[in-house]
């Protein structure tokens, strides 16, 4: 037996968020990230609509890009003594991801951080509010998923948290909202969403359900991201739909190792001064795990059936040719974005360089911890191709110099 879960409601289209005027409660929290939310006036939008349905609202400001742990405990202690009944997340995946842990915390107070990363183990939520999640970016998807990631940076490692507990209740997919991305955010999220379509796609818990979701999105994201890149507001406007058709299929699908490696490297270099943004390095990291997976039959003809939709191969080449020319997109895709092929490559800033900021000793030094938390990942279990330490460390090797994967 399966399961397919999605949000009770998705509202979507111009003007979407109006919808928070209709939710029924006493008390709700809005937790945003940064000051674009408040910017633009979304926030206010926001509280007004909730305050029209006779709410009384609070606020958990500031969430930073890639949240701690610290700050899932310090937003849960607040939710503690305003006890609302709705959680109203705003913004990218980082308020929306951190909000989801903090309502663990709120409806189960003595759960730790290690409880919450036991994979689908999270006990009924619900007992004490509903969740609402509202994008402003057209990557994540968390509006509609089952999954949040949140960093711990004593270890330097992004946990992702997995449970159908934390699907939202109701998703909000305003276009307004991601007309305010700037540029990189745009690419960075927009080859997010292409991962997690791809993955879903070959991942072993594929199926009827999720399969179209897929397929659609990668189409979708093949004719609308680089124009929406370049400041085309209708292909913005589709983006954002693409994004969260994607994150359905993930969410019901799961994931494989691109996200796995991602989680894994995005922290571990931090003492030098950066991240390596989440979807730029999704973006560097699945043309490889592509090479990787295809040594696989049926990931190999999966690859090639993805293909035949994006119409850039013959449908007569074979497999390994079909394989050749999704590759062969991607990386032209990373261009267009201004994205590094690899590690070496990739600046602080997230552009491409000569000399990244991760030094080559440091990579290799780190590299054997790295892989073999990559392999714990629970991304992993759904990879079509399960690696070996051994092959792990290669395929790193592989994204961090930009080398053919042979293996």
């Amino acid at each position: 037996m399966a399961r397919f879960t999605l949000p009770r409601d998705v509202y979507h289209g111009q003007g979407a968020l109006e919808a928070l005027k209709t939710f029924e409660g006493k008390k709700a929290i809005i937790c945003v990230g940064g000051s674009s939310m408040k910017k633009f006036g979304f926030l206010d939008k926001a509280a007004a609509y909730l305050k029209e349905a006779g709410m009384e609202v609070d606020f958990i400001e500031g969430i930073e890009p890639d949240p701690s742990v610290e700050t899932v405990m310090k937003g849960a202690q607040k939710m503690l003594e305003f006890q609302p009944d709705w959680i109203i997340a705003m913004g990218g995946g980082s308020p929306i991801d951190a909000a989801k842990a903090m309502w663990i915390k709120y409806e189960y107070p003595e759960t730790t951080f290690e409880d919450m990363c036991k994979v689908f183990g999270l006990p009924k939520l619900r007992t004490k509010a509903h969740f609402c999640a509202v994008s402003s970016t057209s990557g994540t998807a968390t509006e509609v998923t089952a999954f949040s990631i949140i960093t711990d940076y004593n270890k330097g490692i992004k946990y992702p948290i997995a449970d159908f507990e934390i699907t939202p209740d109701v998703a909000i997919v305003d276009p307004e909202l991601a007309k305010t991305m700037p540029k990189k955010l745009v690419a960075h999220t927009g080859m997010d969403a292409m991962t997690h379509a791809v993955e879903a796609y070959v991942s072993t818990a594929n199926c009827d359900y999720t399969d179209p979701l897929a397929i659609h999105a990668i189409e979708m994201i093949m004719k609308d991201l680089v124009p929406s890149y370049n400041e085309d507001m209708s292909a913005r406007e589709r983006m954002h739909n693409a994004q969260c058709l994607a994150g359905m299929a993930f969410s019901n699908a799961l994931l494989g190792i691109v996200h796995s490696m991602a989680h894994k490297t995005g922290a571990a270099f931090a003492d030098y001064g950066a991240h390596i943004i989440h979807g730029a390095a999704n973006a560097m990291y699945l043309p490889k795990v592509i090479a990787f997976n295809a040594k696989d039959e049926t990931a190999k003809k999966r690859y090639g059936v993805i293909v035949d939709y994006m119409g850039i191969a013959d449908k007569s080449a074979s497999d390994d040719e079909k394989v050749k020319a999704l590759i062969a997109y991607l990386r032209k895709m990373n261009d267009d974005l201004n994205i590094p092929h690899c590690i070496k490559n990739y600046g602080a800033d997230s552009f491409p360089t000569e000399n990244g900021f991760v030094p080559e000793e440091v990579f290799l030094e780190r590299l054997p911890s790295i892989a073999a938390n990559a392999l714990l990942d629970a991304c992993t279990g759904s990879n079509p191709r399960q690696p070996s330490q051994e092959e792990m460390e290669k395929l790193f090797k592989c994204c961090y110099y930009d080398t053919e994967v042979d293996f």
